[in-house]
């Protein structure tokens, strides 16, 4: 016999078949309201207009009609002097990340999920960028479902940290993690009533709902971007988040990697640069890329 748990004073070793009413019933989430009667709009993509990079900026998606896109992955550039970064204040940086992720926010379907990996940086100051993300999706519209820590220790150099030497005068943190932000649009959940076939392995759900991933940084060179994310990463997002077929979306493309994703996981893609180089070397690397 299943035992029925709830939210206890002490909290609760178990979690079968668990009631969470009298935790959310606190007032701790009275200003918080929960989507009911949820309208699922999903507009479909025309098969040519599929798996295709745009190069120009994703302020602008108007080749994507709305409410069609099932899934975004994306790491958008961090501002800091990179070859393909503009010098932007950093309220023109936010103003940047608001309009894109706004635009991203029509053409997601109902449900859909958006995906944002990111690093805070800096040091004096240092600049919580995920934070100041994070209300920028709240202010869209977006439902936060939670936080992924991308620990990349592995692949850390043996680099010292900057500031004082063994001296508590100015000791200064190394960040070897990063951050996956995880939102949806409009529900929590996907539209129930569509036949649609997940693609997610057992042990893999269980090792990828767990809050801190881990696994290695790639090699900028060897890929010919100065800031690409390991392919593991949108294999991973792709495979919790999306069903086989739906259609993926890439905002800031880079290098390609998450279309290189969906294409190896059976979904379709989006995506967009406004940098010529980098749309080329993100088409020729789909090309070239061996799909099994």
């Amino acid at each position: 016999m299943v035992r029925k748990t709830q939210t206890a004073s002490f909290g609760s070793v178990l979690r079968e078949s668990h009631s969470s009413k009298k935790f959310y019933s606190s007032k701790l989430f009275n200003q918080f309201k929960i989507p009911k009667n949820i309208e699922y709009v999903e507009n479909e993509i025309k098969k040519d207009d599929l798996n295709r990079i745009y190069c120009k900026s994703s302020e602008d998606m108007s080749e994507i009609p709305d409410s069609s896109v099932h899934l975004m992955i994306t790491s958008p550039p961090y501002n800091v002097g990179k070859e393909y970064d503009n010098d932007l204040s950093l309220d023109e940086y936010l103003d940047l990340l608001t309009s894109v992720f706004s635009e991203t926010y029509r053409k997601l379907v109902t449900g859909g999920r958006a995906c944002i990996n990111i690093a805070n940086i800096g040091r004096k100051p240092y600049i919580p960028l995920h934070a100041m993300l994070i209300e920028i999706m709240l202010d869209l519209g977006f439902l936060m479902r939670g936080e992924i820590i991308w620990d990349k220790s592995t692949s850390a150099g043996g680099s010292c940290a900057w500031g004082s030497w063994m001296s508590a005068s100015n000791p200064v943190l190394r960040d070897y993690h990063e951050y996956i932000l995880v939102f949806s649009k409009d529900s929590y959940s996907k539209n129930k009533n569509q036949e649609k076939h997940d693609t997610i392995e057992r042990d893999d759900f269980i090792q990828w709902t767990k809050s801190i991933w881990t696994f290695p940084a790639v090699n900028a060179k060897k890929i010919g971007h100065p800031a690409p994310f390991p392919i593991e990463l949108p294999h991973r997002l792709i495979n919790l988040y999306s069903y086989e077929g739906d259609v993926v979306l890439d905002p800031f493309c880079g290098s390609g990697t998450t279309c290189i994703a969906a294409v190896q996981n059976g979904r379709n893609y989006i995506a967009y640069d406004n940098n010529d180089e980098y749309v080329n070397l993100a088409r020729k690397r789909i090309l070239n890329h061996k799909f099994i």
